[in-house]
């Protein structure tokens, strides 16, 4: 199965055949235009927030891996059951082969036989903690799967949980992963130990894990006001981002390659929260997987694989036209930022951060480039930003998080940066503010456990983190938006998390909606589904993007 990460990072450009506006950059209408919406807030209007609940000292924090860094031991009790020395001994992954002697498998009855699951693995012979493993299961005959391969064999009743999915091998070879339970915690968490093995016998690595039900049981669906007024599904591909402008929501989806099915732009008029109105979609033959997206007045920013932004035209919001692609020539921006009259577009495939004078809406101006050193694709490339008081802090992935003085964009001068001393950090995306008269980030990465980094950035050549805030192991971060106190965080799996950072030394979760439910229509395991996009314009409501439900339109609280 493609994952979310691979949609993000393996952009592949398309030929331009037969793409609407190829043939010319110039504006269909170089006069329209009308000042910028000053109700729609650009990069750092609505985070300068001067905090009366924190008087600016902290305790330095260590960093950790998003994993805590600290190795829990062994998840569960079970064991295996190893060939003796004539060969002889249950096949390497059949249910004969975990020794379940000292498990309480009677507790295993409490999971559900059908379900999206996640698990956190731990190794047994290299303590190292892999990537997610993530399956699904059904009772009534609905699909079912592990990261996309097949189920083969499972158990899963008030006797035992059992699950092994086999994948064929280019060599013509195989591949077999087994789990089995060994005690639940809940209906919720479960461990138990796993095995993958090769070509039916060889047993390649085995160890522990800790599973969860993706979707949420232990908590109510909302809380603190965050509740439901609308949602509408977007029928363009792998929807990812959103902004709000005119009262209008314009979603922007990626190809989906699972699919096949094709992104592109969705128009919804929300004057009426509770009824939205899809009023137009718009795909780009060759060119139509975007996946950001922001706006300035008449002019609609979203990002391009083919072209780097295309800029549309929305002095009519309901019909978007458009009028010139940045930077008019091959580039591939993931994400876009707009600040003031500065626009900053991440241009993944050649390593830079592409900066225009957007005084203009419709005609921006190029004024600049940056680009991290030692920045490579699809390692250390500028995945996102935050414009904040004439600096960006740009999230260069595996690199880490560094931040460039852009007072003069024709000259840019790097200030600092947050390197990690541990692997398996990913830095993926920040909002900075003011609080207590000091420069404060808040960071997040795109990997397992990811969790929400407060970094003090004052002063860039000495960035500390002072906080820090957490969610369950197998989700990850992907958006949030500061807005004066609070934090609003899109936690994939977890849905939308907001925090109470008046104290950013200590953020304080106040609110929560949970967009993740597995019976959905479409809905498909992984580390990186659920809630992924999020505006919060001050309208009194909070517009969110769930991978597989579409626009949630949420009461902000």
């Amino acid at each position: 199965m493609t994952t979310h990460r691979t949609r993000c990072l393996l952009a592949v450009l398309a030929v331009c055949t037969t793409w609407m506006g190829c043939e010319s950059n110039t504006p269909r209408n170089p006069d329209a235009g009308t000042p910028p919406d000053a109700s729609v807030p650009d990069a750092s209007v609505p985070d300068a927030s001067v905090s009366e609940d924190w008087d600016g000292t902290y305790v330095p924090l260590e960093e950790t891996d998003e994993w805590d860094y600290l190795d829990p031991g062994r998840f569960a009790a079970c064991g295996f059951i190893f060939p003796g020395d004539g060969g002889t001994g249950p096949a390497c992954g059949s249910p004969e082969s975990f020794d379940l002697s000292s498990c309480e498998s009677s507790t295993l009855g409490q999971l559900s036989p059908s379900g999206i699951y996640a698990a956190a693995q731990r190794g047994d012979v290299i303590n190292l903690f892999l990537l997610t493993t993530n399956f699904t299961i059904s009772a009534d005959g609905g699909r079912e799967s592990h990261d996309g391969d097949p189920i083969v064999q499972k158990q899963v009743d008030s006797q035992g949980f059992y699950v092994a999915s086999q994948r064929t091998r280019a060599d013509g070879g195989t591949f077999l992963t087994a789990y089995a339970g060994c005690k639940a915690e809940s209906v919720q968490r479960f461990t138990g130990c796993y095995q993958t093995c090769t070509n039916g016998g060889a047993r390649r690595t085995w160890g522990t894990f800790e599973g969860v039900r993706l979707q949420r049981f232990d908590e109510p669906e909302s809380s603190g006001g965050l509740t439901l007024v609308s949602e509408h599904r977007v029928g363009l591909g792998f929807p990812s981002d959103l902004y709000v402008a005119k009262n209008h929501a314009y979603v922007v989806s990626q190809n989906d390659a699972d699919t096949g099915a094709t992104g592109g732009l969705s128009v919804f008029d929300v004057t009426d929260r509770a009824h939205p109105i899809l009023r137009k979609t718009i795909s780009l033959t060759g060119d139509s997987s975007w996946n950001g997206v922001w706006a300035r007045g008449d002019g609609l920013y979203i990002t391009s694989t083919k072209w780097g932004v295309l800029v549309y035209d929305i002095s009519n919001p309901a019909d978007p036209q458009l009028v010139r692609t940045l930077p008019g020539s091959a580039a591939s921006v993931h994400t876009v930022v707009v600040d003031g009259e500065r626009l900053y577009a991440m241009d993944i495939r050649n390593n830079r951060v592409l900066m225009y004078d957007v005084k203009e809406p419709l005609q921006p101006l190029l004024l600049g480039a940056y680009s991290v050193p030692g920045g490579e694709y699809l390692s250390g490339i500028p995945h996102d930003a935050f414009a904040y008081q004439n600096r960006l802090y740009i999230n260069q992935m595996g690199l880490g998080y560094y931040v460039v003085d852009v007072a003069d964009p024709a000259n840019p001068k790097p200030l600092g940066a947050y390197t990690y001393a541990v692997e398996n950090n990913w830095s993926h995306t920040n909002v900075v503010g003011t609080f207590a008269g000091r420069t404060i980030a808040f960071e997040g990465g795109e990997v397992d456990g990811a969790y929400l980094r407060v970094l003090d950035v004052t002063d860039p050549a000495k960035i500390v983190k002072i906080g820090e805030a957490r969610m369950r192991t197998q989700t990850s971060i992907h958006n949030m938006v500061l807005v004066g106190k609070r934090l609003y965080v899109t936690w994939y799996a977890d849905g939308v998390r907001v925090f109470d950072v008046a104290n950013p030394t200590q953020p304080k979760q106040i609110a929560h909606y949970n967009s993740f439910r597995d019976s959905d229509p479409g809905r498909t395991e992984g580390l990186l589904v659920g809630a992924i996009g999020i505006r919060v314009p001050g309208d009194g409501y909070v517009y969110s993007v769930d991978v597989t439900r579409g626009l949630l339109i949420l009461h902000e609280p």
